[in-house]
């Protein structure tokens, strides 16, 4: 094995390791009255504590079949989904950008959009206590990210925050409703924080795409027409993941559509 497939394979390894803990925060969080440290790791059905060989991520869930192996209740496919994801995620994120203060950086970012996605898909909240730390970490992470400018990130933050503010506050005024959360909000002026206002036209472009398609068949599915609600958090997470690794492919498309818009 060489050493650029053992620093894959570690940042794995590791990825999942936080991905089983990022299950307790997601589960625990939107309760106030819970701790996301004590009690220890134990089954949400008989309550009874976890031995360690039954916490191993996805492997554990595998050998015991999706089922506690005290009460035999089923396990939730969230658990190895987010273990699993988050593992791609720091490989990803090693083989990108190596051993670097920007794959730390960026690993962070990951790991609070991977909880914010399943938080608000359960809940439809978009816990501050994530959003507005977030927005400070991404901007002084931009001053030692060397993808990423500082006043890009300011930008970011303003463009990001500004940009969803005003469609909700369009949609009120038409609507006289609702349509737009501002967990919502804070989440884009993160994503502006971390990736920079480059990155807006993707994500806003891709999540209301996305978002739109989904909110149709969910409309017809719950035959609730304009009073259908989903949550929008989860696209515009996966939009900024996906332009976090492709970014550069993004870019070219960009170019390519500038160039056949207006030729030189």
């Amino acid at each position: 094995m060489d050493i650029t497939t053992f620093f894959i394979s570690s940042g794995f390894l590791f990825g999942a390791v936080v991905g089983s803990f990022l299950n307790v925060v997601i589960l625990r969080l939107p309760n106030e009255e819970e701790s996301i440290v004590f009690p220890a790791s134990h089954c949400t059905t008989c309550l009874a504590d976890l031995h360690w060989y039954e916490n191993i991520p996805v492997v554990s869930f595998l050998v015991l079949r999706g089922k506690c192996g005290h009460c035999n209740a089923k396990i939730s496919f969230q658990y190895p989904l987010v273990e699993l994801s988050m593992a791609l995620l720091s490989a990803a994120l090693v083989q990108r950008f190596g051993l670097t203060v920007t794959t730390a950086g960026y690993f962070l970012f990951c790991a609070a959009l991977v909880v914010i996605i399943w938080i608000d898909i359960h809940h439809q909240i978009i816990p501050d206590v994530i959003s507005l730390p977030g927005i400070v970490i991404g901007l002084l992470f931009s001053l030692i990210n060397p993808v990423l400018t500082w006043k890009a990130s300011i930008i970011g933050i303003l463009a990001g925050g500004g940009v969803l503010y005003a469609i909700a506050l369009l949609y009120f005024m038409l609507r006289k409703v609702d349509g737009m959360g501002g967990g919502d909000i804070k989440l884009l002026a993160m994503i502006g924080a971390f990736l920079g206002w480059q990155s807006l036209p993707f994500v806003i472009f891709t999540s209301a795409l996305t978002g739109s398609v989904v909110g149709l068949f969910a409309m017809i599915k719950q035959k609730k027409g304009g009073q259908t609600r989903i949550p929008f958090g989860p696209f515009l997470s996966v939009s900024a993941l996906a332009y976090l690794f492709f970014s550069d492919k993004v870019n070219m498309l960009y170019q390519w559509y500038l160039h056949m818009s207006f030729p030189a």
